[in-house]
């Protein structure tokens, strides 16, 4: 199995903060690069920038969406500026508003509101109605954008009375002052408050370029044919606060109530609070008492006679840690998945650090047994490292669809969501739309496409090698355009098994929308933002290779009528281990990559304890790297529990390996 891709979240830049401005403003309308194809800065640019620049607060309002808001919130945190909770919702029967939360329960009814939207239309789409919105206002502040009729004005301040505000944006074009006496004229009809703001796309006028790729990107024109969908200029950056003033200096009022707009918002994402559902415990039962039961039936299960001294200590020390970090209901629904799919006969098996649970091997979800291993629960579960625990369970790929069904059915479209994968902008797909949108051909651009792969750059060479002069106009935008692109997110696709499920609904806690396989639905952040925020997903994930092992119990039950399960297939058949050592392993789950193939005739593993050291070996991952010091030397834990990079991980494995396989021959 190849190794799992590097983590797509961007090394946070240090925001180099000033000193606050002497003329207070707070931006309330700007896009991310979320707002897919429109915005052309990512979260944590542009809140390093509105902190340069003395801004008191930034909304975050992309289209239609929360998608941007985890990654902005830990920005924020680290530049110490106050973020607002937003978007910019589009109705399909009134003008464009911008909505922000002012509280806990606002936020709730935003989130839900977007999910209204988003199931209401096909993936990718929206459609809400007035009367929708209208529904869940409550809390909400309206401050209302774009080109807006005095009809439309009334409504907004009908449904929001003192919570609505009209916007009034200015980019430095010919028409400015009427612009602006007309939208004081109307604010005065509809006896609504003018507010200022800049409707921001990008943290800097650097990124205007980038902006209108992605215009002509987004319409599938290049940026010579698009005309008027561009903007005259890039003067929907974030501004500084002095040129806001100069701006707006017929209006004086209109700036200074962005301040007062900001002190109505005292929502903070830190407020969220994750619960599991928790109805999986019997009447009269608490989550707590349910998972013990169930837990020590399950040692008895597996270990008939009597349970051995060894598991029952690591049984005490998990529940314990279990219970001090309130992950009881979490391991209740892990089980109870496990528990469905047997029913159904579908083979499944837990994976990953799961495997070095003993609480998971008694529930049935794993199939390794601790007593033939020496097992560290710590590197599934830490009270020290602070992270959520992850169990990947496996099922056979062909059936795994019931499971996710089930999922659905139990808890409701509401409780329970896919989490996203947020599909960012690679080499060759950033080469493909940047050069189409230049007008480059199409044939020079496939060609120099092929020769990128996930992890190139694009040098001067590979340009002029595609017949495109790297010293050209046309050949230094392609080059600069590419870097800036590489990593924007281009969509939200779904994540290949990640599920989310809470106890209260999950529609108020992030938006869900449809998903392009029918039967399904997607919440807006990816896993980095779920870690973000403490928010635990169970990985229901599809093996090919457990389809097979079925299909071969089937035949050994039915030829030798012998009944096999994953924890008493036999062990030791020298046979397999010769293959094995003769790295004649094509096919074969987590051994069958060039880098694991290569390996094993080297390390010739005649257990199956070896090929657990092989695999953590080629892929060592931080917590691998300390389960592999554990086995060989418990003196060596707290030496390398801080093992700070991957590198260093690879390398204490490799110092080990070498002591481990001299050692054993």
């Amino acid at each position: 199995m190849p190794d799992k891709p590097e983590s797509k979240r961007r090394p946070l830049e240090a925001a180099t903060t000033s000193a606050p401005a002497a003329i207070p403003y707070a931006e309330l309308h700007c896009k991310t690069n979320f707002s897919f194809l429109e915005g052309a800065s990512h979260p944590d640019e542009l809140v390093c920038r509105a902190a340069e620049l003395g801004y008191r607060a930034l909304a975050i309002t992309d289209r239609n969406s929360l998608a941007g808001i985890v990654r902005a919130h830990g920005a924020a945190k680290q530049a110490q500026l106050k973020l607002l909770f937003g978007t910019e919702l589009t109705l399909v029967d009134a003008s464009t508003v911008v909505l922000l939360a002012t509280d806990r329960k606002a936020y709730g009814r935003l989130s839900r509101l977007i999910t209204i939207g988003r199931r209401n239309a096909p993936k990718g789409e929206f459609r809400l109605s007035f009367d929708e919105l209208a529904g869940h206002a409550e809390g909400l502040l309206a401050t209302v954008a774009g080109e807006v009729s005095r009809h439309d004005l009334f409504r907004y301040r009908e449904l929001f009375a003192d919570r609505c505000y009209l916007l009034a944006e200015l980019h430095r074009g010919p028409n400015d002052e009427r612009e602006l006496e007309q939208r004081m004229h109307l604010a005065k009809q509809a006896r609504v408050p003018l507010v200022a703001a800049n409707d921001v796309h990008f943290h800097h006028p650097s990124r205007r370029a980038l902006a209108d790729v992605l215009t002509a990107t987004c319409h599938g024109c290049t940026v010579a044919d698009a005309g008027e969908l561009l903007y005259p200029n890039a003067a929907r950056h974030l501004k500084a606060p002095e040129e806001i003033q100069e701006l707006f200096a017929r209006a004086p009022d209109a700036m200074r109530r962005t301040i007062e707009v900001a002190s109505r918002c005292t929502f903070s994402l830190d407020e969220l609070r994750y619960e599991y559902p928790e109805e999986l415990a019997p009447a009269g039962q608490t989550p707590l008492e349910h998972l013990t039961k169930l837990t020590w039936d399950g040692a008895r299960q597996r270990y008939p006679n009597d349970i051995p001294a060894k598991v029952r200590q690591l049984l005490e020390h998990e529940l314990a840690l279990i219970v001090e970090l309130r992950y009881e209901a979490y391991f209740l629904t892990v089980w109870d998945l496990v528990r469905f799919a047997r029913s159904r006969n579908i083979l499944c098996q837990g994976r990953g650090s799961a495997a070095n649970s003993a609480v998971c091997y008694c529930l049935g979800v794993t199939s390794v047994d601790p007593e033939r291993i020496d097992v560290l629960f710590e590197r599934f579960i830490s009270r020290e490292r602070n992270e959520a625990p992850d169990i990947d369970v496996d099922f056979e790929h062909e059936r795994r669809e019931e499971v996710i069904q089930y999922v659905y059915q139990k808890y409701g479209r509401e409780r329970a969501g896919m989490t996203a994968e947020a599909i960012t902008y690679r080499p060759r797909s950033a080469v493909r739309d940047v050069g189409k949108a230049l007008g480059l051909s199409l044939d020079r651009v496939d060609a120099l496409a092929k020769t990128l792969d996930r992890h190139s750059t694009l040098p001067e060479q590979r340009c002029a090698a595609a017949g495109i002069d790297p010293q050209s106009q046309v050949g230094r935008q392609l080059l600069g355009l590419v870097g800036e692109l590489l990593g924007f997110p281009r969509h939200l696709g779904q994540h290949v098994g990640g599920l989310v499920i809470t106890q209260g609904p999950l529609c108020e806690l992030v938006p869900i929308e449809n998903a392009a396989m029918d039967g399904r639905t997607v919440i807006q952040w990816d896993k980095d933002d779920l870690d973000e925020l403490g928010i635990l997903k169970v990985d229901c994930l599809a093996l090919g290779m457990l389809t097979a092992i079925h299909k071969c119990f089937d035949l050994v039950e039915q030829y030798h009528h012998r009944k096999l399960s994953m924890a008493d297939i036999p062990e030791g058949d020298n046979g397999v281990y010769d293959m094995i050592c003769r790295a004649d392993t094509m096919g074969v789950f987590q051994i069958e990559s060039r880098a694991q193939m290569s390996m094993l005739p080297r390390l010739r593993p005649r257990k199956f304890y070896d090929l657990v050291i092989e695999v953590a070996i080629v892929r060592p991952g931080r917590f691998k790297a300390i389960w592999c010091i554990r086995i060989c030397d418990d003196g060596l834990v707290a030496k390398r529990l801080n093992i700070p990079t991957m590198k260093s991980a690879k390398c204490c494995t490799k110092l080990w390996a070498c002591r481990y396989f001299k050692s054993k021959r």
